[in-house]
């Protein structure tokens, strides 16, 4: 069942918070019921930025490389997909269980994929988001049914962040599990300009974590995604920024004025509103932020090395897996690793992603894959 884009508006500051709540447990029509994947003890989540995936149809807010006068056709579209779907299925015996794609035009997109070259591997599931007008949206696919799904997007000042924030929440095996795919705004146009609009997601994403976090504080949430920053921004900008995502460094933490000795009610400006904080402990938790600070792990900061992209030739590590405490807590589902796919086809000869050309069909995509495995610990208490 898709879920397109709609409106229903709130207001919070100049964050204009909208959302839609609706379940989504139907089956891809005439497929049969692959969700009883075979228990292996894992749970495999992908999360790949596949690269501008326009489909065949010319809608007028296309790329102009992907429209019919450059020589965009149904067949480059088809072929694309079948490309896309086979490295996803080389990259081992056992397929992703859920996938959070990036750079998606529309629901359609998402139906020929799991119709057509990935029919066999039971992804029943979708669900997909973008904002009026936008040319590229996010989709997630899934084995598992969606319990909710949600979508949220955010305007700044007038400015609305050109993809909005996908929620879904799943129950895979009796365990519960959240997720948020995400593509923030990208750096076109300056780091420092487009700052303010990756931390009004940043700040979407906190207010929604601090929600679960008092109705269900025991639900482990993934977040995933292109967030158009590196998981050490904070010092490749030399710390002259409180960027939308900060190390748990007592560099940050003072610059934030948000250290262990102050907390949220003693400083004006100490106060954890529109920043996610990235921490390298397992379970995640502050040591240089105040103690009410909300941190995340980022498998950046322990197993994953190199980068997922590469802008003139230097590695950005700006896809991400950003996890709660629950996934650490020996119940229900629980880290057990994290890699950068780098391999054929995803590479090319000299180790860079392999991006696609429209004009030639070769490629697949400027990012390379992040695949995240979860370990059943054993049942919830």
């Amino acid at each position: 069942m898709n879920v397109y884009f709609r409106t229903a508006a709130g207001i919070l500051g100049t964050i204009l918070f909208l959302f839609l709540y609706c379940l989504t447990g139907c089956e891809v029509p005439g497929k049969p019921d692959r969700t009883a994947v075979k228990d292996t003890g894992d749970l495999r989540i992908l999360t790949w930025n596949v690269q501008t995936l326009f489909d065949g149809d010319e809608a007028g807010n296309e790329y102009d490389e992907y429209r019919g006068a450059a020589g965009w056709t149904e067949e480059k579209y088809k072929a694309r997909l079948h490309s896309l779907a086979q490295a996803i299925n080389r990259m081992s015996e056992q397929a992703p269980d859920i996938l959070g794609l990036m750079e998606i035009e529309n629901p359609r997109v998402l139906d020929d994929l799991i119709r057509g070259p990935l029919a066999k591997k039971g992804y029943n599931w979708n669900f997909f988001g973008k904002t009026p007008q936008g040319p590229l949206g996010i989709g997630i696919l899934s084995r598992f049914p969606f319990e909710q799904t949600l979508i949220h997007s955010i305007t700044r000042n007038g400015e609305t962040a050109p993809r909005p924030l996908l929620e879904a929440h799943l129950r895979v095996q009796d365990k519960a599990l959240a997720f948020f795919v995400c593509h923030w705004k990208s750096k076109l146009g300056g780091d420092d300009a487009t700052e303010p609009l990756r931390k009004a997601e940043a700040r979407i994403l906190l207010r929604r974590l601090k929600d679960l976090k008092q109705t269900h504080p025991d639900l482990p949430v993934i977040i995933m995604g292109d967030l158009n920053e590196n998981h050490d921004e904070f010092y490749r900008r030399e710390g002259s920024v409180i960027c939308a995502l900060l190390p748990d460094d007592p560099h940050a933490a003072e610059r934030a004025g948000f250290t262990q000795a102050m907390s949220s009610s003693s400083s004006p400006k100490g106060m954890q509103t529109d920043f996610l904080i990235l921490s390298r402990k397992k379970p995640p938790e502050p040591e240089y932020f105040a103690q009410e600070a909300l941190v995340l792990y980022s498998p950046w900061t322990g197993e994953l090395a190199g980068g997922s992209y590469n802008h003139k030739n230097a590695w950005e590590t700006i896809d991400h897996f950003l996890l709660s405490g629950a996934l650490f807590d020996r119940i229900g589902w629980d880290f057990d690793s994290c890699k950068v796919i780098q391999q054929e086809p995803f590479i090319t000869g000299n180790g860079y992603p392999s991006g696609y050309n429209s004009r030639t069909g070769n490629g697949l995509s400027d990012h390379l894959p992040l695949l995240l495995t979860l370990k059943d610990a054993g049942p919830e208490m």
